[in-house]
């Protein structure tokens, strides 16, 4: 049996290792495929050396059972390893329920990559976007003709805002007030990147949280609702 257990260590490591190395398509070296092949043969000459022995201690019925119980494993770890990419969405997409503002990629059956944004607590859909150099959490607003960025998120993001005209009048959830005119180098929300964005800086105590308005909406090739979901696809 300590035999047995180790076979199945040895499987668990490799299919670990094909996981991690998906990316690179290697593993010490090896093609990935040709790496897969060799894992899930070792069980198979495992399951014939432990029937072997066991059948010369306990017979042909103690042989069967653990022919069987091989069998199962090795069905199993191939099962894994081919819906290995359906695990990883089902655990994003638990992810994303548990933390608001965590996108989801995932792969339509036309082959094109959609995000799905999980509503938060408070009823918004709210994401992590990649805003120049920074991360600033957003709440998606299409009622906002811009984008529009709180000053302490702006000056995460690497706006010197002492230096900014507010000569835009807009209207927030405090009442009327200014705004200065921006460009930001990017604003990405997972494989969805856009460059030279027009935006927004609101005054200081003006913005309780920066929003995701209609200059990046506006560009995508699709906003679609559902349910709690909030679906966006590129171009």
């Amino acid at each position: 049996m300590n035999r047995l257990i180790f076979v199945f260590l040895v499987l668990g490591i490799g299919l670990a290792l094909l996981i991690i190395n998906n990316d690179s398509g290697q593993t010490f070296g090896i093609n990935n495929e040709q790496f897969g092949r060799a894992v899930y043969l070792v069980p198979i000459a495992a399951l014939f050396s432990a029937g072997i022995l066991a059948g010369n201690r306990g017979g042909l019925g103690l042989v069967v059972r653990q022919l069987a119980i091989w069998l199962v494993i090795i069905l199993g770890l191939i099962a894994i390893y081919l819906y290995r990419y359906d695990f990883q969405r089902v655990g994003e997409r638990v992810l994303a329920g548990l933390i608001p503002g965590r996108a989801v990629v995932v792969t339509t059956q036309n082959g094109e990559q959609e995000v799905i944004l999980n509503k938060s607590m408070s009823g918004h859909f709210e994401t992590d976007a990649k805003v120049n150099d920074g991360t600033v959490h957003m709440l998606v607003d299409t009622g906002a003709s811009s984008v529009v960025l709180a000053r302490a998120d702006a000056e995460a993001v690497g706006i010197n805002v002492d230096n900014l005209s507010y000569s835009v009048t807009v209207m927030t959830a405090n009442g009327r007030t200014s705004a200065a005119p921006v460009r930001l180098s990017e604003i990405a929300i997972g494989p969805i990147v856009r460059q030279n964005v027009s935006a927004l800086v609101a005054q200081e105590g003006q913005l309780d949280q920066s929003l995701l308005g209609m200059t990046f909406l506006s560009t995508l090739g699709s906003l679609q609702m559902q349910t709690d979901e909030l679906r966006l696809r590129d171009r």
